[in-house]
């Protein structure tokens, strides 16, 4: 490494020379690059203000490494400058500073997060509770590097999936806030009679009614975490924590039992866990899409009547989560009954406008469930190119 980069000079800039005014200097704090606040670095914006001073700056190209963590994993962690900077930009706590010679700064970035780096780092790192690695160190790391022109389509292709799934990440994000947006809408609030968005076609008052009114209560039976698989054997199933990890309309399950314990879930059921140590654990509700599941001990199963769609109240409840809080009981571990939960409001339009409005909402889940395994699966295809594109 000592031979395809030149050492800048960093300065032990904590966080108190950072400040609110444009004062034309900016810095990399080591805790910046692990939060990843500086990684990819394309506009001076991404980076604090601080005081002015007698420094050296940092070019377009240059990386700046973490030479601190608190694990092996991330010592060395780098961020490259991408664009040419109007400002000053400075190496501040913690930081090794190169300048890539002859070498292609992006091809150097993605070679620091290779497994073969990763484990120099952790070799050659030391310390107890935090680990460090000095650039004598960084300079003896050894590998093997192909032509410029190579180094650089190599550099090039990493940065193409990088864009890619940050694309993706950015629709995701978009997608989840137009969903909590509509939520907050389509639903009537305390004292509405009529949610503040609807679709074309739908008139009059919604009714509201109480959950105890338009639901049969029962319980799941037995079924221990010992009694269930992940390897698709046996019945579908559903233990209580399963729905920690739930949405409010699920299509899959994650775990399946040969036990003959459970109690096979109603069609057009809503499900809540009955216990966890948070009351917002709780304050939660699904529907399966899927029939023929058992549910086991700690699953409160409430049965809709046959006008009310389970996909419908599910979205409404989960909408207005923060009206279950005040039926939650328990001190260390927290519980709810379905005698409480009975007392909750509902809001109920025609069967019409309840499947447009469910449809609606899980379309919308379906699109952001796409765009998060298309983020997973680039993340999977990066990791295995990191480690077959470099030597």
């Amino acid at each position: 490494m000592g031979e395809v980069v030149e050492k800048l000079k960093s300065y032990s800039l904590s966080r108190d020379v950072e400040t609110t005014e444009l004062t034309g200097y900016r810095y990399i704090h080591y805790g910046d690059i692990h939060k990843q606040i500086a990684d990819m670095v394309t506009k001076d914006e991404q980076l604090p203000n601080i005081k002015k001073g007698d420094y050296i700056s940092i070019e377009q190209g240059d990386l700046v490494l973490a030479d601190a963590s608190e694990d092996y994993i991330g010592i060395a962690e780098p961020c490259v400058i991408l664009h040419k900077p109007k400002n000053k930009i400075i190496a501040g706590l913690h930081t090794i500073a190169i300048r890539p010679l002859n070498t292609n700064h992006l091809f150097l970035y993605y070679l620091f997060h290779t497994d073969g780096f990763k484990k120099f780092g952790g070799y050659v790192g030391t310390g107890l509770k935090v680990f460090g690695i000095t650039y004598n160190n960084l300079s003896r790391y050894e590998t093997r590097y192909p032509t410029l022109p190579e180094q650089t389509t190599i550099g090039n292709f990493f940065r193409t999936l990088e864009n890619a799934i940050a694309f993706h990440k950015h629709k995701c994000i978009c997608l989840k806030k137009l969903k909590k947006g509509y939520l907050q809408q389509m639903f009537p609030q305390n004292g509405e009679s009529v949610p503040k968005i609807r679709f074309k076609g739908f008139t009059g008052d919604w009714e509201v009614k109480k959950l105890g009114e338009i639901v049969n209560w029962s319980k799941g039976q037995g079924l221990s975490k010992d009694e269930l698989n992940e390897n698709g054997i046996g019945t579908p199933a559903l233990h209580y924590a399963d729905l920690y990890k739930f949405n409010a309309v699920e299509k899959k399950i994650i775990h399946w039992t040969e036990s003959t314990s459970g109690r096979i879930i109603p069609n057009n059921s809503i499900l809540f866990p009955m216990s966890d140590v948070t009351p917002d654990g709780l304050a939660r509700t699904t529907t399966l899409t899927i029939n023929g599941v058992k549910a086991g001990g700690d699953v409160l199963i409430g049965e809709l009547c046959k006008n009310i769609i389970s996909i419908f109240i599910s979205y409404q409840v989960n909408a207005n989560y923060k009206a279950i809080l005040p039926f939650v009981t328990g001190t260390t571990v927290k519980h709810i009954n379905a005698s409480s939960l009975s007392e909750l409001d509902v809001f109920i339009p025609t069967i019409k406008e309840q499947i447009a409005i469910g449809n609606f909402f899980y379309n919308l889940d379906e699109q952001i469930t796409t765009k998060q395994v298309k983020i997973e699966k680039l993340k999977q295809l990066k990791t295995a190119y990191l480690q077959k594109m470099f030597i």
